[in-house]
């Protein structure tokens, strides 16, 4: 009775972890493939989007935009993705989430 409980709680983290780290690493990604001399923020959008749809259900993804920031005096890109994990079992919230990545955009200088 005790077992069942504490293994969907421990496989819940589980699959938090890894759908967090995936899409972390494909919001900085994204970032640093827009960063690129010649690219727009709107592709490591769509760069972010592909990684992640190659790997987490689209369905847990709520947003995915990128926009033009400033990095200490440089110019720069983030990419921010705002994603929710269901719960597993019956009871429970889901969880929902904010990631980003960053990146210095080259410059032709």
């Amino acid at each position: 009775m005790l077992v069942v409980p504490l293994f969907l709680g421990i496989l819940q983290v589980g699959l938090f972890l890894y759908v967090r780290n995936t899409v972390t690493a494909a919001a900085s990604e994204g970032a640093h493939y827009a960063a690129v001399l010649n690219r727009e923020p709107g592709d490591g959008e769509a760069r972010t989007r592909e990684l992640v749809d190659g790997v987490v259900r689209t369905e847990l993804i709520e947003s995915v935009a990128a926009e033009p920031i400033d990095v200490e005096g440089q110019p720069g890109v983030r990419v921010v993705v705002k994603a929710h994990m269901p719960p597993l079992g019956l009871w429970g919230p889901g969880i929902g989430f904010t990631v980003e990545g960053h990146a210095i955009k080259e410059t032709g200088e």
